[in-house]
Formats: structure tokens, C-alpha cells, sequence
């Protein structure tokens, strides 16, 4: 009987840590969504001021001046899905301005048109398989990032 109480026990205490583990992953998920839209995100030069930030589990590629193309694709692809509105288009179109011409980084403009973001730091997400508030929240980082680029 002792043996069948501490077993009990420890089930609960196990089922506990386990609500607490979900609360903190909760927390630290809350955390970077406010880190994604606080101000003073922008970047300057080839690296993100919040490369390395992970977002939903992924972790975000760094934006920067080797990656406009990419940047300005991701945008197209989130004006086009309705998960950025605004002045998002126009950055874009700035963007684009800024890489006609440049075979690599057109190229990199179609793939982030079909939502694959490609950073400076080699890293890449593609916003397909992400949940909407999830590609809501990247969309928003590509934009505060790609601001800054113009």
C-alpha cells in the first residue's frame, strides 16, 4: 500500500512540473512575440538586431543589406496573404528599387515571395508550415527589420 501512495505521489508531483513547464514555454513565447514588436528593432549594416531571436520555436534568420531580396519577397508574400497591410507595400517596392538588376538578389526575392525568408547569418524559415500567429509575427519582424534597409 506505502508503495502505491508514493507512486501516486510522485505522479502528481510529475504532472505538476509538467503544467509548470508548459506555463514558462507559455511565458518565454510571450516574450519574443513582445521582443518581435517593440520599438528599436531596426537594423542596420548586414546583421538584425534580433537575429537569433526565436519566434514560436524557430529561430529567426538575421536581415540585413545581403539579404534586401529575400526581404522584399517575404513582404510580398505577407501583403498578398493579408498578414501585413499598411505601409508594407511600399517597403517592399523600395526594396525592390534598391536590388533590380541583381541576379542573386532577384532570386532571393522569389523564394521569399513563396515564403521562404533567407538571412545574412546563413539561416532560413520558410512561413509555410508556421501557424498564422506565428507567420503574423515573423511577417511583422521582416517589416521593422526591412524599414531599416531603405
Amino acid at each position: 500500500m506505502h508503495v502505491r501512495s508514493t507512486f501516486v505521489a510522485l505522479a502528481l508531483l510529475a504532472a505538476g512540473a509538467s503544467v509548470q513547464a508548459n506555463n514558462l514555454l507559455d511565458q518565454l513565447k510571450e516574450q519574443a512575440g513582445a521582443a518581435v514588436n517593440s520599438p528599436g528593432s531596426n537594423s542596420s549594416g548586414g546583421g538584425s538586431a534580433l537575429s537569433g531571436l526565436s519566434l514560436g520555436g524557430f529561430k529567426m534568420p538575421a536581415i540585413g543589406s545581403s539579404t534586401i531580396g529575400s526581404a522584399a519577397g517575404v513582404l510580398e508574400y505577407c501583403v498578398k496573404n493579408n498578414y501585413l497591410g499598411g505601409d508594407a507595400a511600399s517597403v517592399k517596392d523600395k526594396l525592390l528599387a534598391k536590388i533590380t538588376g541583381q541576379k542573386k538578389q532577384e532570386n532571393d526575392f522569389a523564394s521569399g515571395a513563396k515564403g521562404l525568408l533567407k538571412g545574412g547569418d546563413g539561416k532560413s524559415l520558410n512561413l509555410k508550415g508556421l501557424s498564422s500567429k506565428v507567420k503574423e509575427k515573423a511577417c511583422d519582424y521582416v517589416l521593422k527589420n526591412a524599414t531599416s534597409l531603405i
